[in-house]
């Protein structure tokens, strides 16, 4: 396979001049954008809303400069994010949509709406076949993302406690896994069922379609019977959060079942992938708090290939020294410490991203053979 093309560009701008914004739309024009037939087409653009508290996630004018693109030629963008597995404030949508606005995502601040993706309680989601796959038979993406005709990532790349690093693949893989999809990436377990949380309302068992949550009448709550297989459907239908799953599946496993699931959100249609290394904390946007981040800024960079996207950045980032008042710096401090030589591993000893991307070669996503072109 020939070597994709990465396109670079810091965040140094002259006085008076080009806004960075603006640089990254000649970015991402220069890289050949506009190669795509966006005329009339639904555009998704998938991005990562932050959590409530934290302040590390990419601001709404970075997704405004990618907006303003795909309207110039014509596309109709929307931006969007799939409900998580886990309590917090992006567990449905309702909850999902007033985090985006607090954090600024409107569609006066980015020029387009914010939908999310699986629906209202996470449940409106799609199976989409994985050509290739050896783990994931069908990947339950969020219905908005596979109805759209055109798929752009924009990505904060970033450390992250399981992962190793989020990426391209990780914001496409993961956050387009619906609340079913996510736990099929995370968990190999069954349903658990808090008994202090359950209300016994049984809306649960109504997506059940395996018989395996069964209502006791006696104690007015729900168990968990023989007939579970772990799809998880259930999860998006508990409003207490008293639903969850264990067994969860090793971080070299978890990367192999996101590079399939990236697979089947870009299979078959055009995409295009931008990632940008700022503000890189030690963990997932996700988290309701951020530390500082573990390395200077490093710069703006897109591809047509998202593994070659993540290689690109990986590299870029383990080739900078870290910061000493970080996460890393600090472990990097301890007694006994071992040096893997590697920022993400230093940053997370037990994580694994080698795996993800070794993995998503080897069932066609892209290449880890890169040309990096300067801007």
């Amino acid at each position: 396979m020939e070597k994709s093309k990465v396109y670079f560009t810091d965040f140094r701008t002259k006085a008076y001049g080009e806004p960075i914004p603006n640089k990254l739309q000649r970015l991402i024009k220069t890289a050949g954008i506009g190669q795509i037939d966006f005329d009339g087409k639904f555009v998704a653009i998938k991005m990562h809303f932050g959590e409530l508290g934290n302040i590390s996630f990419l601001r709404p004018n970075f997704a405004k400069a990618v907006v303003d693109v795909v309207k110039e030629f014509g596309g109709k963008p929307f931006l969007t994010d799939c409900n998580t597995m886990y309590p917090g404030f992006r567990k449905n949508a309702l909850e999902h949509l007033y985090c985006a606005w607090e954090n600024g995502f409107t569609p006066l601040t980015v020029g387009c709406p914010v939908i999310i993706a699986d629906g209202l309680k996470g449940t409106d989601d799609i199976d989409v076949p994985v050509r290739g796959g050896e783990y994931v038979k069908a990947a339950h993406i969020g219905r908005a993302v596979m109805d759209a005709d055109i798929f752009i990532s924009l990505s904060h790349f970033k450390g992250h406690e399981e992962a190793g690093f989020g990426g391209a693949i990780k914001n496409i893989g993961m956050g387009c896994g619906s609340r079913a999809g996510k736990k099929d990436q995370h968990s190999a377990g069954k349903a658990q069922i808090d008994e202090v949380l359950c209300r016994g309302c049984r809306k649960c068992q109504k997506e059940c379609a395996n018989g395996g949550l069964v209502y006791d009448a006696e104690r007015r709550k729900m168990t968990v019977s023989e007939h579970c297989v772990g799809c998880g459907r259930c999860l998006g239908a508990c409003n207490f959060d008293a639903i969850s799953f264990a067994d969860n599946v090793a971080n070299e496993m978890l990367g192999r079942r996101m590079a399939e699931y990236a697979k089947a959100v870009v299979d078959g249609r055009p995409n295009f992938h931008i990632s940008l290394i700022v503000d890189v904390s030690p963990n997932c946007d996700c988290h309701s708090e951020n530390d500082a981040p573990i390395i200077p800024d490093i710069g703006m960079l897109c591809s047509f290939d998202p593994l070659a996207l993540d290689q690109a950045c990986s590299d870029l980032c383990n080739a900078v020294q870290p910061f000493k008042n970080s996460q890393v710096g600090d472990n990097m401090a301890k007694p006994g410490f071992v040096n893997y030589h590697e920022l993400f591993k230093n940053n997370r000893p037990t994580t694994d991203w080698k795996s993800c991307l070794g993995h998503a070669e080897k069932i066609g996503l892209g290449t880890r053979e890169y040309e990096l072109v300067k801007l």
